[in-house]
């Protein structure tokens, strides 16, 4: 079998799930479950979900993880209030945790200034991926949650190849033009025989704080449709809501409240690859 190229336009072969491109974690590090949280475009929502499904999971007893795979766009340390720099040994890297015992690695925990640019090209930033697969010391970990960067390229591909991926939540909103980047993350996911676990809508609408009402602020919701379309089974629409973009700014992610991704959270506990 030749080496990728990380060309897929130029590719010959017909199954780009060549398995044999699987990084091995250290031998003090056992992953049980890798889901990756993707999305076809920026500014969709998709690192708050990330946090908010790895949150679920550590609040039903699990042990759980954050891979923040998006080098440079590291958004996860501020969800969760996390500063100054991850530790090391040797060629061990160790993750930092959450106040409620979520383990997370990011580039952003690796910098002097999280404000620091991280200006590198791609093999860079695919090689960054791959060592926080490889060096990190993860421990036993029941499920990863993996906040891919967005769109199709270099690092996601990276992340499919190296990385055993189980399955994918795909983000998206309302927007009709946002039909056009899921179908390219759902063909990506597919080329690369990555399962769909299922499909968020951020953004989907926001309820009226005086008389409850759901407002569609970017237009009426076309989620079943794209999800029966695309053969998802499961999905979740999650609101406009001020209080967990507070969250967020404030690092207090762990403490959201609400039931919107209950389903999502139930979704991938018990999805079976």
């Amino acid at each position: 079998m030749s080496e990728c190229n990380h060309d897929c336009a130029s590719c010959g072969s017909k199954d780009c799930s060549q398995r044999s491109f699987l990084e091995k974690t250290n031998e003090l590090s056992n992953v049980k479950k890798v889901i990756g949280v993707v999305s076809g475009k920026g500014g969709v929502g998709k690192s708050s979900v990330t946090s908010m499904l790895a949150v679920l999971a550590n609040r039903k007893g699990y042990s759980t993880a954050i891979m923040d795979a998006d080098i440079t766009g590291p958004s996860i340390p501020r969800a969760f209030g996390l500063k100054g720099q991850a530790s090391g040994e040797g060629n061990m890297i160790f993750p930092v945790v959450t106040k409620k015992g979520i383990e997370v690695m990011s580039m952003n925990l690796l910098l002097e200034e999280e404000t620091a640019p991280v200006i590198w090209r791609g093999p860079v930033l695919a090689g960054a991926v791959k060592q926080f697969w490889t060096d990190v010391v993860w421990g036993e970990v029941d499920y990863m949650f993996v906040d891919m960067p967005p769109g199709t390229g270099d690092v996601p591909l990276t992340v499919f190849q190296s990385i055993p991926v189980d399955g994918i939540v795909i983000v998206t909103t309302p927007q009709e033009l946002v039909s056009v980047v899921v179908e390219k993350a759902v063909n990506m996911a597919r080329m690369m025989n990555i399962p769909i676990i299922g499909l968020v809508e951020n953004m989907s609408y926001l309820t009226c704080p005086d008389c409850g009402k759901k407002i569609s602020l970017f237009g009426e919701s076309r989620l079943e449709e794209h999800a029966a379309r695309y053969g998802i089974e499961n999905t979740a629409r999650l609101p406009l809501d001020s209080d967990i973009a507070s969250l967020c700014d404030k690092g207090l992610i762990e403490l959201f409240e609400g039931s919107f991704l209950d389903g999502m959270s139930d979704a991938v506990e018990n999805f079976k690859k």
